[in-house]
């Protein structure tokens, strides 16, 4: 009895010790090592960075990419149709084009923040993320880094705002509106808005490349990448 009992407690005290070990087990591995399949994860991720979010820092980057263009909040909406109502189109269109450029500033300063954020990601995530979804490392690195990022990405906007002349512009075209008759004042906060947007996009960008490697093998360009993403095949 007591042999069984200490027989139990080495093979609890085993399995406590050896969770990794366990997330291996799971993973069809096929001679790769914890490291190597954490290191495909996180050139995955920054195979996407460097390809599609450096996309995003180009002019029109967001301006003309429907995946992610920022559109005016709904409360901006009424703003949008009486200025165009009143034959103010291209004021309009300026007051858009300037939200998106203040994005596209913004990726391009805070860019390197997402790259340290991938360095994070370990072996103890990969069978999650290598057996999830098709944006399951992108999801990962949500959960992970939005908080933070918001944080830095909100000062970059403001800034942006001042650079691109975007709080000039919306200053003008918001208060164009207020002098309407029959409407109600409006005062958004653009920059908590389009910092938002601007992460929603890195995010996308992220998961189009993902998504490219997970489900095209000629996507997959390194040997390391081969060999991972066979894992999930």
């Amino acid at each position: 009895m007591i042999r069984k009992t200490l027989t139990f407690l080495f093979i609890l005290n085993l399995t406590a010790c050896a969770e990794l070990q366990h997330v291996v087990n799971q993973l069809p591995q096929g001679g790769l090592s914890q490291a190597e399949i954490a290191a495909g994860l996180r050139q995955a991720l920054d195979f996407g960075i460097d390809k599609q979010v450096s996309k995003l820092s180009q002019t029109d980057g967001f301006y003309k990419n429907e995946l992610v263009k920022i559109l005016l909040p709904e409360e901006l909406h009424k703003v949008d149709k009486a200025l165009r109502d009143i034959g103010l189109s291209k004021l309009a269109d300026e007051g858009l084009k300037v939200l998106n450029r203040a994005a596209e500033d913004a990726v391009k300063e805070a860019t390197p923040i997402f790259v340290d954020a991938v360095k994070g990601i370990t072996f103890t995530d990969a069978k999650n993320i290598l057996l999830g979804n098709d944006d399951a490392a992108t999801q990962y690195l949500n959960s992970k880094t939005q908080a933070t990022l918001y944080g830095k990405f909100h000062p970059v906007i403001k800034k942006s705002f001042n650079k691109v002349g975007a709080d000039q512009i919306w200053k003008n075209l918001i208060n164009k509106y207020n002098t309407i008759p029959f409407t109600a004042d409006v005062n958004p906060d653009l920059t908590d808005y389009v910092t938002n947007e601007a992460l929603k996009g890195v995010y996308t960008m992220i998961a189009v490349e993902e998504k490219e490697i997970r489900t095209k093998i000629t996507s997959r360009t390194t040997n390391l990448l081969r060999k991972v993403f066979a894992l999930q095949d």
